[in-house]
């Protein structure tokens, strides 16, 4: 009996590997996600100790202001009510910080939230920029390839045929 007769044939195809950098291109843009992603934590990080560093040094300054105060006070009633009055004093300020950390966090959160979504949309355009660049390539002809992209399809760049990269028609969330 011939092994051969009961085998499905297969059809291998040589494709141009030089024209297809499709497995370092999306290298490239998960690093610049990553190294994206890393910068906004770190530059968050950043905003949270500078505001730490404000409040340390504005508490130095508070402490050294009431420390002076205490020394050129001659007057015992006067020193008698300092511990009151500078208890309401640092309430007051804590409030306030409290009030000016709630604002820094929103502005941290949105900053972020801003920045990640400028880097992920960066990557996603990377991302459909190298699919798009194989897409036509006859690997893609295959339906186990045709499934992998077609999420993909709307974010391939249309040609002027009104047909996404792979060659099907464009849908009408294409660009």
């Amino acid at each position: 009996m011939d092994h051969m007769h009961g085998c499905a044939k297969f059809h291998i195809e040589v494709i141009d590997m030089s024209k297809m950098n499709l497995p370092l291109d999306l290298y490239k843009a998960n690093l610049e996600l990553q190294a994206r992603l890393g910068k906004l934590f770190q530059e968050g990080g950043k905003q949270w100790l500078d505001y730490g560093y404000r409040l340390v040094n504005d508490g130095i300054a508070e402490t050294d202001a009431e420390i002076e105060q205490v020394l050129r006070s001659e007057d015992w009633q006067k020193l008698a009510t300092l511990p009151a009055e500078s208890f309401w004093r640092q309430l007051q300020q804590r409030f306030g910080d409290s009030q000016a950390a709630t604002q820094m966090a929103v502005t941290a959160q949105t900053g972020f939230v801003r920045g990640l979504q400028e880097a992920v949309q960066a990557w996603q355009k990377q991302t459909a920029e190298a699919l798009g660049t194989v897409a036509s390539t006859t690997v893609f002809g295959d339906p186990a390839w045709s499934n992998l992209i077609k999420p993909w399809e709307q974010l391939l760049p249309t040609g002027s045929t009104g047909q996404t990269a792979s060659g099907k028609p464009a849908t009408k969330g294409s660009r």
